[in-house]
């Protein structure tokens, strides 16, 4: 038998009690619906709340996550405040018992933090060397993950040619990623330092957090495997999304080729691909950029197996190809490499070029563009099942004045 406690405004509190009481449930305690100093009886497995954003506070969260108690919020929550806080979907205000029984007999899991943190990733956007778009790519994607309500890093791990500060307009002497890299070292790097040395970056009412790169490749020996590891261990606990932009060049024999009691040239590389939970390869759609990438996808599958790759064939236009580019490039991947789930992008100079002017992420300056459509499905797509979009589903729902308009409506109906 699950005990629960109920935490809704009266009269429904009452009501609610009785007819879980008839579904077999046992009501340990009706109690105030202020989440301030709540304090849990023994015995309680779930705790049944309003879904707002006055209840559903942090405090509130952790005391339930140290005593193991499920929560289970009634109302039309703001989902992203939901997909942030690891809990299902709300069940409607006025549920009856026996949906409220069934929903506490699913198997969710008892701690939705927990399933929360499971569900933090690290993705590294990786590329042969010859510019197929991985930092456009890595930017947009960050941006269209923090979009679905995921709190998201961006990180610059390209020892080569650093370039998200330029892309966003930021400024080359920030902190970023070389000074987390040296707080990893001296195991001073946690959430609050990390949020310290980023610089926000708001797209479109969400926010996105940057570790800005090295601003000389000189100083690519700063970036050492271990250190660029346990900065990606810290990051991991700091957002649930971190995307890591890297360079297109590695070795996974480089410890052969190099001293290995010194750094290695592209450990950096290396160590995010070894670290990430999902890697995107992106290859540039024509003759050169699939050959490179064909080359180079076999060494990335070796190095870092059984992590999964999802392929992401950028700047697709029939000039260098000819006729049918898309089926020319799949037929040749699944030929050569045996790929058969591919994401196409196409060519979109015009996006690109204004995003560039601006130094702001395309979904500002061209929302309307091509390629930010192909990037908002590749992002759905990589997207945890169990976090809803923030438009769900509408396309009117791109447009950040109507976002904006959403969430004060929330604000005021919580």
């Amino acid at each position: 038998m699950t005990a629960v406690v109920v935490a809704i405004p009266e009269p429904r509190a009452s009501e609610l009690a009785a007819e879980l009481e008839m579904e077999g449930v046992r009501v340990l305690a009706v109690l105030p619906t202020s989440a301030a100093g709540i304090d849990l009886p023994p015995g309680a497995e779930a705790i049944i709340v309003t879904a707002a954003r006055a209840v559903l506070t942090a405090e509130l969260v952790s005391t339930c996550d140290r005593a193991g108690v499920r929560i289970l919020a009634l109302g039309g929550a703001d989902t992203r405040l939901l997909g942030r806080l690891g809990l299902s979907a709300a069940l409607p205000p006025e549920a009856a018992g026996w949906e409220v029984a069934a929903a506490l007999a699913t198997d969710a899991p008892a701690e939705p933090a927990m399933r929360s943190r499971r569900a933090h990733r690290v993705i590294a956007v990786w590329g042969p060397q010859g510019a197929p778009g991985r930092s456009t790519i890595a930017i947009q994607l960050a941006v269209e993950l923090a979009r679905s309500g995921r709190s998201t890093a961006l990180v610059d791990a390209d020892t080569v040619a650093p370039s998200l500060a330029l892309l966003l307009g930021l400024s080359d002497d920030a902190p970023g990623i070389a000074a987390a890299c040296r707080r990893a070292e001296r195991g001073a790097l946690d959430a609050t330092e990390l949020t310290r040395l980023a610089t926000t970056v708001s797209s479109g009412g969400d926010t996105v957090e940057v570790l800005a790169g090295i601003n000389r490749p000189s100083r690519w020996p700063e970036l050492g495997s271990a250190r660029l590891r346990s900065t990606l261990s810290a990051c991991r606990e700091w957002t649930e999304e971190t995307v890591v932009d890297v360079a297109g060049a590695f070795e996974a024999d480089d410890e052969v080729t190099y001293d290995i009691a010194g750094p290695r040239r592209h450990a950096a590389t290396t160590a995010a691909l070894s670290e990430a939970d999902l890697i995107v390869a992106v290859a540039a759609a024509d003759p050169v950029g699939i050959s490179r990438f064909l080359r180079d996808h076999a060494e990335v599958r070796r190095l870092t197996a059984p992590t999964p790759v999802s392929v992401v064939v950028n700047q697709v236009r029939p000039g260098p190809l000819g006729i049918d580019a898309r089926g020319q490039v799949r037929r040749t991947l699944e030929r050569f490499a045996g790929l058969t789930d591919i994401t196409f992008l196409p060519f979109d100079q015009r996006a690109a070029d204004a995003a560039l002017l601006h130094a702001r992420p395309m979904t500002d300056v061209t929302p309307r563009s091509t390629l930010v459509s192909g990037i908002r499905r590749l992002a759905a797509t990589l997207t945890p099942a169990d976090v809803e979009s923030a438009t769900a589903g509408s396309s009117r729902g791109s447009s950040p004045v109507a976002r904006r308009l959403r969430s004060i409506l929330g604000a005021r109906g919580a």
